[in-house]
């Protein structure tokens, strides 16, 4: 039977466990100043079309999450984008926060180790009210 710290300490992990599953999160601000600070990498996963249609954050690199290779290719464009360092710190940006959700467990189930989501997207969500609600600069797509 398991005693009473025993179960304590098993509580703790599973919340921590649940805590670092869910991954992390940042608001568009929070990137933006990260980009243009130099420490991590704003990838905007969306298709051409969407970036032509909103621009681009600025700052970001944009990696069509739909790569004809799967979540492998689009993997590899990312590790090309961070010069092959898994744990070059990364944010990823869609339109509402769930297709950059599901890159971001993609990525790390590929061993990348500091990859965060801005969950608010580029056009809001529940988290928030996206980078463009908040006005924050984009720039044309180039070569979209």
């Amino acid at each position: 039977m398991f005693n009473r710290q025993a179960l304590t300490v098993l509580a703790a992990l599973l919340i921590t466990a649940g805590l670092a599953a869910a991954g992390t999160i940042l608001t568009p601000p929070e990137a933006l100043d990260q980009a243009k600070a130099g420490k991590l990498t704003l990838i905007d996963v969306r298709t051409p079309a969407e970036w032509r249609e909103t621009g681009v954050p600025e700052g970001a690199a944009t990696i069509n999450m739909m790569d004809p290779k799967g979540p492998d290719g689009f993997a590899d464009a990312v590790l090309a984008q961070v010069k092959g360092d898994r744990a070059a710190p990364i944010a990823l940006i869609c339109r509402s926060g769930n297709r950059s959700s599901r890159m971001q467990e993609a990525l790390e189930a590929r061993g990348f180790t500091q990859v965060a989501n801005v969950k608010e997207g580029m056009s809001g969500s529940a988290a928030g009210p996206g980078w463009l609600e908040r006005k924050l600069p984009v720039t044309q797509c180039k070569g979209c």
